[in-house]
């Protein structure tokens, strides 16, 4: 599958490996290759706009202003 011409750098092809659908949002797990995998939550309606399919192709775009960082540390505090 042919990566789109995007302003977001980050695009993975791959294949759903698992769809989980619910009544509003849905689940897409897309296998990328070398044993990793992207997951995102998505509209439902979406889900059946794309016509998303377990094992059909699907490329990933992440287009991400900050990453928030994490620690189960309590004595790091703040900034």
């Amino acid at each position: 599958m042919p990566v789109m011409p995007l302003s977001a750098r980050n695009q993975f092809a791959g294949k759903i490996v698992a769809l989980h659908n619910g009544a509003v949002m849905s689940e897409v797990v897309i296998d990328i290759g070398g044993g990793h995998r992207i997951v995102s939550l998505i509209s439902t309606s979406s889900v059946k706009r794309l016509k998303l399919k377990k094992g059909g192709p699907a490329v990933a775009v992440i287009k991400a202003t900050e990453v928030i960082i994490s620690t189960d540390d309590p004595t790091t505090g703040g900034d």
